[in-house]
């Protein structure tokens, strides 16, 4: 059984990208597959009686997966609510229209579910009336999709999560050849299309920064000024990885500080950045109400700024490479359902820690530190006096696929 997302033949040159292919493939040395960390856990979650939501950007392949899935049931459909007409016959309905609205399929995979008006009761009746029926809905627009389903559908569901390619993902593509694509990956980022393509990847990624995130974005009905929302996008990707203040942004931006935090709220449920906070057990050392913000993707971010110059003629390889890595850590988070909180560490005084993860209320720690190259870094005196029970590791460019592949450990 072929498991195919995105198959490239570099040497011949074609392509195909986003879709399932079941064929026999030749030149089987350049055949590239890149399998979803999804794919199992939510084929094990089938027909168990509950909806699987899955959220995540656009573009990033939930229209694949589950057509991926779809390939092992025949006896299913999907339903793609981006036409008017097709989420309208999605709206409540009485338990016998919707049952003969679906058919005799087992399986009904509802794409883009947040353009259905009230998809929440609508996936409840299913839920509460066809034990039988499995549904999947994909979301692109979390703030809109979360708050339709939410209340109708607490303990009816399992949530899953989708976004740009992780590292184990693309290392079963390109094994060890992934070493080589460090840099374009802090440059272009890892969007399964841009990955996929060889060239053109500039205008791929202006395409889905422009066309596809802001699209989603303006059709929510909290972003009233639309021109706010992109001027702060550009701020945040010129200080990823700095702490950022939002009384800053509103005196920069002209706007007050609660339209910031209403912005940056909206902008992580779109799934585009999202926020590190501080830890602080020692309130009178520690800072405690600055976050750090991250891009979900490299390659969104630098469109964001129009800079695409490779790594030997930027000023900012630090911050891409700190984003990158913490972009994978929350990957890895999500995939794993890993129980331990993440934070960043900093004094008054100064002292730092890029990353950390705490275990079991405080009980233990896992600290990181992101330099592009490899060198000596002590540990922040004031981080060993307060905190015992902890492991650090320095993450470079050398050891960053190491460390996700689990070929090292902490």
């Amino acid at each position: 059984m072929f498991k195919l997302l995105n198959i490239i033949d570099n040497e011949n040159k074609w392509y195909i990208v986003n879709t399932i292919v079941i064929a026999f493939v030749i030149n089987t040395q350049n055949m590239l597959i890149f399998q979803r960390e999804n794919y199992v856990p939510i084929l094990e979650k089938l027909y168990k009686g509950k909806i699987i939501i899955i959220y995540g950007p656009r573009q990033v392949g939930k229209t694949t997966l589950c057509k991926e899935i779809q390939k092992k049931y025949p006896n299913s459909k999907i339903i793609v609510c981006d036409d008017p007409a097709v989420a309208k016959s999605l709206e409540p309905k009485s338990i016998d229209d919707l049952r003969k609205y679906f058919g005799k399929e087992s399986l009904i995979i509802i794409d883009e579910a947040q353009r259905v008006e009230n998809i929440g009761l609508t996936l409840k009746i299913i839920a509460d009336n066809y034990g039988d029926l499995q549904v999947i809905a994909t979301g692109s627009s979390s703030f809109d999709l979360a708050n339709k389903v939410n209340e109708p559908l607490t303990g009816r569901n399992w949530k899953f999560y989708l976004f740009p390619l992780s590292v184990k993902e693309m290392s079963l593509a390109y094994g060890d050849g992934l070493r080589s694509r460090l840099r374009d990956l802090l440059v272009f980022g890892s969007y399964p299309e841009v990955v996929s393509a060889e060239i053109n990847r500039k205008e791929i990624l202006k395409t889905l920064s422009s066309d596809y995130l802001y699209k989603d974005l303006l059709s929510y009905e909290g972003i009233r000024k639309p021109k706010v929302i992109f001027d702060l996008l550009r701020l945040l990707a010129l200080q990823v990885g700095n702490e950022v203040s939002y009384s800053e942004i509103a005196r920069t931006l002209s706007v007050n500080r609660d339209t910031v935090r209403s912005y940056i709220g909206i902008l992580e449920q779109a799934f585009i950045i999202f926020t590190i906070p501080p830890l602080h057990k020692n309130k009178r050392k520690e800072i405690s109400r600055l976050n750090k913000i991250y891009f979900y993707d490299n390659g969104i971010r630098n469109a964001l700024v129009d800079n695409f110059e490779p790594l030997e003629k930027r000023t900012d390889v630090g911050a891409l490479f700190e984003n990158f890595f913490v972009s994978e850590k929350m990957k890895q988070h999500f995939y794993n359902n890993a129980e331990s909180k993440v934070y960043f560490w900093r004094t008054k005084q100064g002292q730092e820690i890029d990353f950390v993860e705490e275990y079991r209320g405080g009980e233990e720690y896992k600290i990181f530190e992101c330099k592009w190259k490899d060198q000596n870094q002590k540990i922040p005196l004031m981080w060993k006096k307060d905190y015992k029970n902890f492991e650090a590791k320095l993450i470079h460019k050398d050891n960053i696929f190491d460390y996700f592949l689990g070929h090292d450990t902490i």
